[in-house]
Formats: C-alpha cells, structure tokens, sequence
C-alpha cells in the first residue's frame, strides 16, 4: 500500500466533507466562551429558522414529553439544555457524515452517532467530578465529536479489523489507534483533528479530538478536557457502547488522576446516567 498516496485521498475526503452552517459554528464558538449564557445560544438558534423547527420537533416529541406544546425557541432550549441544542445542530449541519455505517470497524449505521453521543454525556458527567472548575457544556461538545474522524479514515479501512486486531493480540502495537496509523500512515484521531481544523473549531476542540487516546500529549491548558473525553469514551466503552471492532482496544491513561476525583462509586454513577440517557434520547431498543 502506498500510504502517501492514502493520506493524500484522506485528505481529498476531508475537505470533500461538508462544512457546518455558520449558525452550529457560531454556536460551538459560544460555548467556547468560559462566560457565554443561554441567552447567547437562543440568540443564535433563532437565526435558524431550520434549526428552530428540529428543535421544536424534537422538545414536543414522545421522549420529551410534556403537558402543553412548546411553541418558543426560548423554552425548547430551557427544557432540552445547551448539550442538546449543541447535538441536534451538529447533527442537522453535517449531514449523512455521523449516520453512515463505519464499515472499516464492521459498524452499522449510527453507531458513531450514538457512541458519541453517549460519551459526550459521560464526559460531562465527569467534568463535574474534576479538582478543578472545567465547563461541562464545552466537555460535552468535545465528548460530541471526539471520534469524527472515523467518519472519515472508515472507508480506507474496510476489510482490516482482523488484521488490525490480530497485530494487537501480537503485541506489535499497543492499540488500535495505532494500528491504524502503521496500516495507514495516520490514525482517527488525526483526521479528526485535520477536520476540526478544516471546520475552523475552538482549538479547546481541537485538542480533544486529537488526544482523547492520548491525554498526556496535550497542551496544559486543555488537559482537563482532554482527559475528561478519554475517560468518558473508556466508559462509554465499558457500558457496552463503541463503534465496532476497535471497542476497548484502548488504554487507560492513568494521568487522570491529577485532575479528577474518580472512584469506582462515581464510575457507577456515570455508568448508570449514561444507560439511562440513552434509552430518553437514542431509543430503549438499542441501550439493552
């Protein structure tokens, strides 16, 4: 295989991929913001008149169940909160991108979707447990799409998982990040980050997708949330929720023990909201 030759259509691919709204940007900028309000948001999803109407659609549904219709953007965002609004936007903007099967990692349509989802929630959960003050709505966008690039480096892979897990089990290499970088030249994680860029993302954002497989390699300022996404995707995975083959064929990084009070008990807990969450917000049928 001519792994230059690979990285080059990668690369075609990610620029092929299609670009968020302004509105999902301007929204994900915000929440960047360590002093933004919900205020802010609503400001922006009324700009959308596609977003309001998923939005609405969405709050007035069965899982969400309430006594009288919801007719504003205002009380939609109050009652679904700002990780939904984050979610469902970056759903609406990037089309079949989250929901197409991940064939590379013998994944069925909306797999990526649903993993995401479920470890962006854990994330935040988690954030709520560090020594020090983190945001969790920004934990949770980074939780959001923390795994994007499989969107994207799926295609390349189609046929490996055996091989891929074979040169795991023979100690060859130490993950299945990086057997995906020696089979081509890059892992998930880089082409996440290439898209981050591509998209022009909070560099927050940016980081955690690049080392959620990696939090001790991240920049100072950004380890909290780094860490925060790699143990809600380890748990995530732990709860029985991954994208096909690669699921828990991580590691640990034990570094997170600097900024989380994490024990067995609050591993449960997550564990338990996260089971519960999904059956509300993904379906009863695939939580079991």
């Amino acid at each position: 295989m001519n792994k230059k030759l690979v990285n080059k259509e990668i690369m075609i691919a990610i620029k092929s991929a299609p670009l968020l709204s302004p509105s999902v940007y301007d929204i994900i900028r915000k929440i960047a913001e360590p002093d933004h309000s919900l205020a802010d948001v609503v400001k922006i999803v009324k700009h959308d008149s596609a977003l309001t109407a998923r939005l609405l659609r969405v709050v007035n549904s069965a899982a969400f169940a309430t006594l009288d219709p919801v007719n504003s953007v205002d009380r939609a965002i109050s009652l679904l909160g700002e990780r939904m609004v984050v979610g469902l936007a970056i759903s609406e903007s990037t089309g079949n991108l989250f929901h197409k099967p991940l064939e590379g990692y013998d994944g069925k349509k909306g797999d990526l979707w649903s993993h995401d989802l479920i470890v962006a929630y854990a994330t935040r959960k988690i954030a709520g447990l560090a020594k020090i003050n983190i945001d969790p709505e920004l934990a949770f966008t980074g939780g959001l799409l923390h795994d994007i690039g499989k969107a994207i480096i799926s295609d390349f892979l189609k046929g490996t998982a055996e091989e891929l897990l074979q040169s795991i089990d023979k100690g060859h290499v130490d993950d299945y990040a990086s057997a995906e970088k020696n089979f081509l030249g890059v892992n998930h994680q880089a082409v996440g980050y290439e898209l981050a860029m591509n998209w022009n993302l909070p560099e927050s954002i940016q980081q955690m997708i690049l080392h959620h497989h990696s939090p001790a390699e991240s920049d100072d300022e950004f380890k909290p949330y780094v860490y925060a996404v790699h143990l809600g995707d380890i748990i995530s995975m732990m709860s029985g929720f991954g994208t096909g083959t690669d699921i828990m064929q991580y590691n640990l990084d034990q570094g997170y023990e600097e900024y989380f009070n994490l024990k067995f008990e609050s591993i449960a807990s997550v564990m338990l909201e996260i089971k519960d969450k999904c059956k509300r917000v993904i379906g009863v049928e695939d939580c079991m």
